[in-house]
């Protein structure tokens, strides 16, 4: 009887550790699955997989322009894939930083060594989105698109007033008069706001050096876009701002005609993995998402990147018009 025992406690504990493998091995299968499927979807390829199917991988720029590693990292794995035969690079933002914009500019660039690039206007491209634009060698945009507003901008706040007001004094011992300036807490001095002017009209030329040379504008033609204004879609194509107009289908049909790409390869989308770290605003947005807000979802994130990106200081590429003064 005792043998018995024994060897039904055994059995039951052997079944156990069966039922366990068995639920390991149907979760590892499950999340292999997954990954293939994230792959797919992404269109990306592994070592383990190989190539997926031949596509054109389109690269989404939304939203406020700064550095991204995460991007960066992107775009190296697009010019990297053996599936990838073309890219279209859909743009819809406002602008952001100059740094963040530059970056932006010379990663398409390196990309399009490896693959040809074609932008498409999908709304707005507009200071340092249309730096990002003209790294593509052929940019289409919808006809009521708004492109342009070529120039350098550099904000920051005058509290002194309201310092005044109410009665604080900030006091700083300085190595030289232009250390640290502009504050913010002290009007600018015309020493200051000379250097600032400098600096910002040396960034101004470098930006209009890169769309006279990627645009191949004249003298004449680049001062006629370079002030700072936006234009249309239709009015870009006569100002040579843009090459076409139409939809994506144009952009896609300008790779297959000018670039030889194969016909009728599907548009996959290729997205940046998100950057470790809990911020409020992605948090924020992550909840909208997950309740089905998802414009509310991608303006939060803007917002927190904006704001982290205004906060560090800097100049900035954006268009962002004034509000709309109140009729009379």
């Amino acid at each position: 009887m005792a043998a018995d025992a024994e060897l039904l406690i055994d059995r039951r504990r052997l079944r156990r550790k069966l039922s366990l493998w068995r639920v390991l091995g149907i979760g590892g299968l499950v999340v292999a699955a997954g990954a293939v499927g994230l792959r797919v979807r992404a269109g990306t390829e592994g070592p383990l997989f190989g190539a997926v199917q031949p596509q054109i991988a389109r690269i989404s720029i939304g939203g406020f322009i700064a550095g991204s590693e995460s991007t960066a990292k992107l775009m190296k794995q697009v010019g990297e894939s053996a599936a990838v035969q073309g890219v279209v690079v859909s743009i819809n933002s406002p602008g952001g930083t100059t740094t963040g914009s530059e970056e932006l500019f010379r990663n398409l660039r390196s990309l399009a060594e490896k693959k040809p690039i074609v932008a498409f206007v999908d709304g707005t491209a507009a200071s340092g989105a249309y730096i990002t634009a003209i790294a593509a060698d052929h940019i289409v945009a919808r006809e009521t698109s708004l492109v342009g507003s070529i120039g350098v901008l550099f904000q920051y706040p005058d509290v002194s007033g309201l310092l005044d007001k109410v009665g604080v004094k900030v006091e700083s011992v300085k190595s030289s008069p232009l250390k640290a300036e502009p504050s913010g807490f002290t009007p600018t001095s015309p020493e200051a706001r000379a250097a600032l002017a400098a600096v910002v009209g040396d960034t101004y030329g470098w930006f209009k050096g890169l769309v006279a040379d990627r645009r191949k504008l004249d003298d004449k033609q680049l001062a006629a876009v370079s002030d700072g204004r936006v234009f249309s879609g239709r009015q870009s194509v006569p100002l040579r701002l843009v090459d076409e107009l139409g939809s994506e289908r144009q952009a896609v049909a300008w790779l297959e005609n000018e670039r030889k790409v194969a016909k009728n390869l599907p548009v996959r989308d290729w997205k940046p993995t998100s950057g470790g770290g809990f911020k409020l605003w992605s948090a924020l947005g992550l909840g909208a998402d997950l309740l089905g807000l998802d414009g509310l979802g991608g303006t939060l994130r803007t917002l927190g990147a904006e704001t982290s990106e205004i906060a560090r200081g800097g100049m900035l590429a954006l268009w962002r018009p004034s509000p709309a003064t109140p009729a009379p």
